[in-house]
């Protein structure tokens, strides 16, 4: 038997709706008041909700509307108000069947019926506009998935597509679902690479207002010191803008306030005797773009995701072991800086085997890895001539030799396909 919940607002004249319901041969599951028309449907859950508004409200229109929205069911309405904006209101609310003045005992099945009828009808059409949208969004997805494999592999539409059928293939995925993986995969290896290059400009900057100090290096810091502070202030829009707010928000605020206060203290004349200080902020800048990195390789949408930050790692530890030099040659007690410079040096001499090491590799990355290594080495016996002006520039050179092959490095990572592909 098909069920239904019968529900009225106060009217004398109201008909016998239960009785004429049960000989028209309907479960009543129960009666009440139209004031609790969401509770009382939910907790009968009825095949069919049947209301008798003889003046129907906004309040009761709302009431259908929130019911619709949690747990479609198919509504009929008796009403004896012949109002046309109401029975517009009501259509929009989700009524299926509404009948004005129309009440009669002998018409309930078909009205019925005509309520389950509307209600399954709309169903198929909510199912078929979703069908339709998943497709136009899954050709969307496709396409900036293969726009994604385009730029970053220099293939064709046609090559880029036959990656993402075969990738599709061995996963036993939808090819629209392995295209959201590339989407979701570039967008968080271009976050991790943006937010790496603020670890290492934090330490780039540092590096370059000591270069700065000096008469010898002094025009050519401070050139690169104005590109740097630029690539700070784009690296964290784009992040504001690429990232969700909710999720990352926070780092990102984080991130700003730090910078702000970096970049006060650059934009100032450039003095040795400022150089704790601004170090000291650095490594503010540093440890914020760490706590972001780390929340981006944590995300979980892609394990290979793990190389752009060992790469990063590499970029940064280079600049840092260049400060530390600088810093050394100007400070009093230079021994208190070895132990840094010690594990600094240690860290890249790891992260160079590690990558060596790597499954994730090409002939370029492989090529990439090889230059820097040596290059690594010109920077460490630079290191101890820092004190001097020719060993200063030996040190900004090599520093910026190391940079600019990191940096390449990173973004050869952040476009391999093992990791666009996840």
């Amino acid at each position: 038997m098909t069920s239904v919940l019968l529900l009225t607002t106060p009217d004398p004249g109201a008909p016998t709706l239960s009785a004429d319901f049960t000989a028209a041969g309907f479960q009543v599951r129960g009666e009440g008041d139209c004031a609790h028309l969401v509770r009382e449907t939910l907790r009968a859950a009825p095949d069919v909700l049947v209301c008798w508004m003889t003046r129907p409200t906004s309040e009761l229109l709302q009431a259908v509307a929130t019911l619709q929205a949690q747990q479609a069911t198919p509504v009929l309405c008796f009403t004896q108000d012949g109002g046309v904006e109401w029975m517009q209101r009501a259509l929009e609310a989700g009524v299926h069947a509404w009948v004005v003045q129309g009440y009669a005992p002998a018409r309930l099945r078909a009205l019925v019926h005509l309520a389950l009828a509307r209600e399954a009808h709309e169903r198929r059409l909510r199912t078929q506009v979703a069908e339709l949208s998943e497709k136009l969004d899954e050709r969307k997805w496709i396409d900036k998935a293969k726009g994604i494999l385009m730029r970053a592999q220099h293939v064709s539409e046609e090559e880029a597509f036959q990656l993402l059928r075969t990738a599709s293939m061995q996963g036993n995925q939808r090819v629209g679902q392995v295209s959201r993986q590339v989407i979701e995969s570039s967008r968080v290896a271009q976050a991790i690479n943006r937010a790496g290059q603020q670890r290492m400009l934090s330490q780039r900057l540092v590096k370059l207002y000591a270069l700065a100090c000096s008469r010898t290096e002094g025009a050519a810091a401070g050139a690169l010191m104005r590109e740097s502070i630029q690539r700070v202030e784009d690296n964290l829009a784009a992040l504001q803008s690429d990232l969700s707010a909710a999720t990352y928000g926070d780092l990102i605020a984080a991130a700003r306030e730090g910078w702000r206060a970096l970049r006060a203290s650059l934009e100032a004349t450039p003095r040795a005797a400022e150089l704790p200080r601004l170090d000291e902020q650095a490594e503010t800048v540093l440890a914020q773009a760490n706590a972001l990195v780390a929340a981006l390789e944590s995300s979980g949408v892609a394990t290979t995701v793990q190389v752009i930050n060992l790469a990063g790692g590499l970029r940064w530890r280079s600049q840092r072991m260049a400060k530390l030099a600088l810093l050394q040659a100007l400070a009093s007690d230079k021994a208190a800086l070895e132990p840094a410079m010690a594990q600094t040096a240690a860290d890249i001499e790891q992260g160079l085997a590690t990558l060596a090491q790597a499954p994730l590799s090409t002939p370029l990355i492989r090529s990439m890895l090889e230059h820097g290594e040596t290059a690594w080495k010109e920077l460490r016996a630079a290191v101890p001539g820092a004190d001097k002006p020719a060993g200063r520039m030996k040190v900004a050179a090599a520093s910026e030799e190391l940079f600019e092959l990191f940096d390449q490095l990173t973004e050869a990572y952040q476009h391999s396909i093992q990791v666009l592909m996840g």
